[in-house]
């Protein structure tokens, strides 16, 4: 089993300058934890020339009160030097069991500020 570290990011809602119109953002917090399982699929799609890489690992992570509460809104993982997407949470206390599917081609957090 390998060690992990890592940013976990989530898709928290924010209000926007208008009252009552809500946005999603991304924000990042950072765990540790375990690789429990490693394994890769190359998926062929009709309409595409290269296959798509998912990797369908998971990754245990020892949750805090901020990621029990919100692990719904978890949406990827940085791991490996890429940042993938979380397709499936299972809760399992104190920890938290990630499931990464494909690559995240989604937002990223704002890495320049702070984090709520």
């Amino acid at each position: 089993m390998a060690r992990f570290f890592g940013a976990v990011g989530f898709a928290v809602q924010d209000e926007n300058a208008a009252p009552g119109v809500w946005i999603e953002k991304m924000i990042e917090k950072p765990y540790y934890g375990d690789v429990i399982r490693i394994s890769r699929r190359l998926q062929n799609g009709a309409d595409k020339v290269n296959k798509d890489l998912t990797v369908n690992n998971s990754i245990s992570i020892l949750a805090d009160a901020f990621a029990n509460e919100n692990f719904s809104m978890m949406r990827y993982v940085e791991w490996m030097g890429a940042f993938w997407e979380v397709v499936e949470v299972s809760v399992e206390r104190p920890r938290l069991v990630l499931t990464l599917g494909g690559k995240w081609n989604g937002e990223l957090a704002d890495r320049t500020s702070e984090s709520p």
